[in-house]
């Protein structure tokens, strides 16, 4: 299926970050609430990806991009390097909800991958919500396999309940 090319913007201190907060609460709340609570994504969005917390995220090494799609802000994505087993973390990679299912979503992947190899890292793992079927089948599709599962205390009595997955880069 030919789609539109996508735009990677990297994010930096300016109105990228309000932006991208603004972006991940619609997405959060859309997205999450069905399969944790609204007071579990509430929680999550002020602790992960609130522009107070993006900002630390970026000061500790992560790279956030905004993606776009004639000019349109269509979801996000960051990642991390782990040096000590030679891989980068997928830490985010979301779409609004209109822009899912039509490919995009390979693309920023395929952007991910570019980013590995280019750093020459063996592998990119990801942690995903063990009940979110559908983002789990797809990074199948895309090749990651379940590694294994974790039991994470993010505070206020909420846990991230999740597979490890990984993509080995050949």
């Amino acid at each position: 299926m030919e789609i539109d090319k996508l735009q990677f913007k990297p994010v930096s201190y300016s109105d990228d970050i309000s932006n991208l907060a603004l972006m991940a609460k619609e997405i959060w709340e859309e997205h999450y609430t069905p399969i944790i609570g609204k007071d579990q994504v509430n929680y999550m969005i002020d602790k992960f990806q609130s522009e107070s917390a993006i900002i630390q995220q970026i000061k500790d090494d992560y790279d956030y991009f905004i993606v776009s799609r004639y000019s349109q802000h269509i979801g996000y994505l960051c990642f991390i390097k782990n040096n000590e087993i030679n891989s980068l973390f997928l830490s985010k990679i979301y779409l609004k909800k209109p822009f899912r299912r039509m490919g995009y979503g390979r693309e920023m992947f395929e952007f991910v991958k570019r980013q590995a190899s280019k750093k020459r890292y063996q592998s990119i793992t990801l942690t995903v919500n063990k009940y979110n079927k559908n983002t789990i089948r797809a990074y199948q599709k895309y090749g990651f396999v379940k590694k294994r599962e974790l039991v994470i205390d993010i505070g206020n009595g909420f846990v991230m309940d999740d597979f490890e997955m990984i993509y080995e880069i050949k």
